[in-house]
């Protein structure tokens, strides 16, 4: 089989918060399925509800720890630490004019002698 390695794309990312999820849903254990409930603080089918995203591949349970990742078109999803830890690493921000690439010069010149 063929070898790959991902392209270095930046994305934006940050430690899921009360409040970043798109919804609040009930989720009944025994078919892992999500129900809507009309009453966020309770669900009168499983008493379960959990924070969700709504991603291209459905909704999908974010637990404490996990990061929001917000890829380059825009969409959100949610990832493990471990996971996120070894997959990415910090970026420098680079400041750039209206919005424009940034020019090899100016990268050139940012990373010293």
């Amino acid at each position: 089989m063929a070898k790959w390695r991902k392209k270095p794309v930046v994305i934006e990312a940050d430690v899921y918060k009360l409040g970043m999820e798109d919804a609040i849903e009930c989720i009944v254990p025994a078919v892992r399925a999500f129900n809507k409930c009309e009453n966020s603080n309770k669900c009168k089918t499983c008493n379960m509800m959990l924070p969700v995203i709504h991603t291209l591949e459905g909704n999908l349970v974010i637990t404490e720890g996990d990061y929001i990742i917000t890829g380059i078109k825009g969409e959100r999803y949610p990832c493990k630490p471990d996971i996120f830890h070894t997959t990415y690493e910090p970026v420098a921000e680079v400041k750039t004019l209206h919005n424009q690439p940034p020019r090899q010069e100016d990268l050139d010149s940012s990373c010293g002698p």
